[in-house]
């Protein structure tokens, strides 16, 4: 079976989207749009396709559903990671590139076991784009005079920091969204209540604070609520256990259901 792709890399149509899909209920909160692309119609898609033994019914089910979430999920994976190290003239022809190898990789993918594709191919596609990137910025390097090319180190490891920061800021927003939404199903005492709403306040003025050591928090977070520490600290594992299931849904799927 050959993996070369029969298209253009150019930007596809949208995605035609077969069969019926209901409308699921609301969502509230802010939805990443840029993930928007990779729908339950592409995980179906991608299910149809390993499922299937026939080449032609294999390349009509790429080319419609699964070709365009790839190229979305190429483009924003250069362009969040800044990977502009490349041997091409056209960023399209680096995103066709990145389109090949995941085709490539596709029979790989195990749904059976659980794994989310977005997931999984995201991290085929970061790891293709940062083996590409290191092996072409070597090659500049070596060319470049090396204060020009050590600048250029610094400001892509800067981008990629205030990428890491943003999207910690995005998923607190979540978080916070979430407490106040599940405060009365997750916290039945109103002491208890008191305790995880002035953590979740603390968490919306994050950027306004100038104590951040545990200690000073588990002081300000008793003033608040006028509780002892053993409720704080009760408190705060259910919301840590919480956090943690969340940010697993985040990574996994770029938002909260809240």
């Amino acid at each position: 079976m050959s993996n070369k792709l029969k298209y253009a890399p150019t930007p596809p149509p949208e995605p035609v989207i077969t069969g019926s899909l209901e409308p699921g209920p609301k969502k509230r909160g802010r939805k990443r749009t840029k993930k928007q692309y990779f729908t339950p119609d592409t995980d179906a898609a991608i299910k149809e396709y390993l499922a299937s033994s026939n080449q032609d019914e294999r390349d009509t089910i790429f080319a419609r559903r699964i070709h365009y979430p790839f190229y979305k999920l190429a483009e924003n994976l250069i362009h969040t990671f800044k990977f502009y190290y490349t041997e091409v003239d056209d960023l399209e022809d680096l995103k066709h590139e990145v389109i090949c190898f995941l085709l490539e990789k596709l029979d790989y993918f195990k749904p059976e076991k659980g794994t989310k594709a977005f997931s999984y191919f995201s991290i085929v596609g970061k790891n293709y784009l940062i083996l590409y990137n290191n092996n072409n910025y070597k090659k500049k390097k070596q060319k470049a005079d090396p204060l020009a090319a050590d600048e250029d180190e610094g400001v892509i490891r800067q981008l990629g920091r205030d990428e890491r920061k943003q999207d910690i800021k995005d998923f607190i927003d979540y978080f916070t969204l979430y407490i106040d939404k599940h405060m009365f199903t997750m916290f039945k005492k109103n002491k208890d209540r008191k305790v995880a709403d002035a953590i979740n306040v603390l968490f919306k003025r994050r950027e306004n604070l100038e104590i951040f050591n545990k200690k000073a928090l588990y002081i300000y977070i008793r003033e608040m609520a006028n509780v002892d520490t053993p409720v704080i600290t009760k408190v705060t594992k259910i919301l840590k256990k919480v956090h943690k299931k969340l940010y697993i849904e985040y990574n996994e799927t770029g938002y909260v259901r809240v």
